[in-house]
């Protein structure tokens, strides 16, 4: 086994571990997609979760990004990666089936997006929405050999055109916007960190069931705001169903702040 084969082998294996993720499709896919692919050539500026400030990689070898770290998108505007195990953790618990349609509003570079895309395979298909004109016209160029992803350029809060059967959301918001819960198909899922100023809160898997919508807070976390149309308007319901799910149950704290769009 190569180097580079087996640091990816590692740190399959390590995020399993650390987020106990159970979906076999999950792991074949983070196995199997370069995260090289979805980056500028090295040497690379990373940091870990708990880190501050970025280190620069010793050489371009992609062995270095095999690890549980933030990639500098642009260092300047402290624009990263999506950090891989909480990425992968949030996957893991959407529960995403072979044919499901995902919609994916942040997609940064791509590299989860092509995660998404293996779990979902030729029969299933992603819609990665990207606010950030450039980083969309890099990811689309990173995902032309991934046939089942369409990348658009747009407001994530607008662009969602079709039901789905995931929403991914890769921002934080003050609250789910009516868009996202209106394109869940019945037993679809959305996740989607809600936060206030001081960019905290939790991260919140909402389930179509039936007529109304059972919502549960999986996730405190920190990340950079969400921009949109529309999303100051927060009706009765949407503010209830925060409250009570914030209330569900303990949560893990993550101090990892997240450029905005991150690599979902």
């Amino acid at each position: 086994m190569s180097d580079l084969a087996a640091a990816r082998a590692r740190y399959v294996e390590r995020i399993a571990k650390r987020e106990r993720i159970i979906s076999k499709r999950v792991l074949e896919a983070l196995a199997a997609i370069p995260r090289e692919d979805f980056l500028p050539r090295g040497p690379w500026r990373i940091k870990s979760e708990a880190a501050r400030s970025y280190r620069l990689t010793p050489d371009g070898d992609p062995v270095h990004l095999y690890d549980n770290v933030l990639v500098a998108i642009d260092a300047r505007r402290k624009l990263d990666t999506g950090l891989p195990s909480l990425w992968a953790h949030f996957i893991d618990l959407l529960d995403i089936k072979e044919k499901d349609r995902v919609v994916q509003i942040g997609c940064g570079l791509g590299y989860f997006s092509a995660v998404l895309s293996k779990i979902v395979g030729p029969k299933g298909r992603v819609i990665a929405i990207e606010c950030d004109e450039r980083l969309a016209r890099r990811a689309a160029s990173f995902l032309q050999t991934y046939h089942n992803v369409e990348v658009v350029h747009g407001d994530g809060c607008e662009e969602i055109r079709e039901p789905a059967d995931v929403i991914i959301i890769h921002a934080g918001f003050s609250h789910p916007h009516p868009l996202w819960l209106e394109a869940l198909r019945p037993r679809g899922r959305l996740l989607v960190p809600l936060t206030q100023r001081d960019r905290e809160g939790a991260a919140l898997k909402i389930t179509r069931k039936g007529r109304g919508f059972e919502a549960e807070a999986v996730q405190q976390i920190r990340i950079f705001p969400g921009h949109g149309r529309g999303t100051t308007a927060l009706d009765d319901r949407v503010a209830d169903w925060w409250q009570r799910a914030s209330a569900l149950a303990p949560l893990r704290f993550r101090g990892i702040e997240q450029g905005l769009p991150s690599d979902g």
